[in-house]
């Protein structure tokens, strides 16, 4: 599995194109990828602050979406003020996802996937193992 949280910082003025582009995104991930468990994306509280949760039933499904024709083509980079990436872990028995865990990409990664890899490695926590139900 693999987990995290986006906090989401807009440019200012760039509120709606981003929240259609969430959308576009939105239904893109959930009408092309069985490996997505959870993509969803909220307004925070703070003006122009937003949040994605994604879900993915391992690393590899995850750099597959970071690296998909639907992912990769809306410019992002126009539209993010600033992104934080935390990786998260669910608690067994109070979720009904699987712990998050790192995966080698496959031999045959394309070199967009090796970079997306490289951008975005999963950050797992050492305390969260001393947690885990086994």
């Amino acid at each position: 599995m693999a987990t995290f949280l986006a906090k989401i910082k807009i440019f200012e003025g760039k509120e709606a194109e981003f929240e259609e582009t969430a959308r576009m995104m939105w239904e893109a991930t959930h009408a092309h990828e069985a490996n997505c468990r959870r993509y969803e994306y909220w307004r925070g509280a703070e003006p122009r602050s937003y949040y994605c949760l994604e879900s993915f039933s391992n690393y590899q499904s995850f750099i597959g979406h970071q690296a998909s024709p639907h992912h990769e083509a809306p410019d992002f980079g126009s539209m993010l003020e600033s992104i934080d990436i935390e990786w998260l872990d669910p608690i067994q028995g109070a979720s009904g996802l699987v712990p998050t865990e790192s995966q080698a990409l496959p031999d045959d990664a394309s070199d967009l996937m090796k970079q997306h890899a490289e951008g975005f490695p999963v950050v797992m926590q050492a305390w969260w193992k001393a947690l885990r139900i086994t």
